[in-house]
């Protein structure tokens, strides 16, 4: 017996006067408001009406039981509306669990004006660099990855980009603009330590023709596991770099950086956003996820539009 479905029966025939009444009412037949209240008397031990051929009134039992009932079922809609509150509104605290380099290049560049459009949002940020990262303990979780990207977790792509060659421009003053993917062996390279490629070797291709990849081996004078040390150290003019499009586009569009063997890339990545389920998902998470997809999308595609003019 569903304990509060059936209170809640008890309450219809109640208010109707009548099983048959308290059928229609509820969308239900007869015959099952009838065994819902024999349940509850049963479960009870007592009866709840009179019933004749005339008319159901309550028992004093049923009279007592009433006014509890109908006290129950208002405390429970009102949890359920203060629970749904906090999935409608646009206020409350949102916790987002982010790595270091999209928090640095992504998550910061966009939290002034996102709180000037959402003032009641309080966005309490975590950045840490896990392999499996506790999507559940977050409403959000953002993931860099490749763009085939496919995991047994319920996630958005937030933004789709190229990874590409860059340097600064006191960099190709000093040593030149490759012009070609086997020119990259004649210059000093800046690293990303991974596990499933050789560390002297980059795989390029044209982003026209991706099936035609070349392999080119490279000078690695810095070796790193951290995006953001090699992205650094790239706008410092130590080296060329492999760095996603989304990461790299502020300091393309400022000319901090210059894209190189444009139109080649080194992979195709992507932002994912995670979520802990897919079904009652807050409005401020929506909200934010959709603001973070408009800004960076709008930050890639003014990237390009930098790299084209170059």
């Amino acid at each position: 017996m569903d304990h509060l479905v059936s209170m809640r029966v008890f309450e219809r025939v109640a208010d109707e006067g009548g099983f048959a009444a308290a059928a229609r009412a509820l969308d239900m037949s007869p015959p099952v408001v009838s065994r819902l209240i024999a349940e509850l008397e049963a479960h009870l031990g007592t009866r709840l009406f009179q019933r004749t051929t005339r008319k159901v009134t309550l028992t004093e039992a049923g009279q007592a039981y009433l006014g509890r009932v109908r006290q129950i079922l208002q405390d429970v809609d009102e949890a359920d509306a203060i629970a749904s509150a906090h999935t409608n509104e646009l206020a409350g605290r949102l916790r987002v669990h982010t790595m270091p380099v999209l928090a640095s290049y992504i998550i910061a560049p966009l939290l002034a004006t996102f709180r000037q459009r959402y003032p009641g949002i309080v966005l309490d940020i975590e950045v840490g660099d896990f392999s499996a990262p506790p999507i559940e303990d977050y409403d959000i979780t953002l993931l860099g990855a490749s763009a085939d990207f496919d995991a047994d977790i319920i996630a958005r792509k937030i933004v789709e980009s190229d990874a590409v060659l860059v340097a600064s421009p006191a960099y190709v003053e000093r040593r030149g603009m490759p012009t070609s993917p086997e020119e990259l062996s004649g210059h000093d390279c800046l690293c990303l330590k991974r596990t499933d490629e050789p560390l002297r070797s980059w795989r390029i291709w044209r982003h026209d023709d991706p099936d035609k990849v070349v392999e080119t081996n490279v000078d690695a004078v810095l070796i790193a596991n951290h995006t953001d040390t090699l992205l650094r150290a790239a706008v410092d003019g130590v080296g060329i770099a492999t760095i996603s499009l989304d990461i790299a586009a502020p300091h393309l569009t400022r000319g901090d950086l210059v894209r190189i063997l444009n139109p080649w890339v080194t992979g195709r990545l992507a932002m994912y956003a995670a979520l802990p389920s897919r079904k009652f998902i807050p409005q401020r998470s929506r909200v934010f996820l959709d603001y973070l997809a408009e800004h960076t999308r709008k930050q890639t595609s003014e990237a390009i539009k930098a790299c084209t003019v170059c």
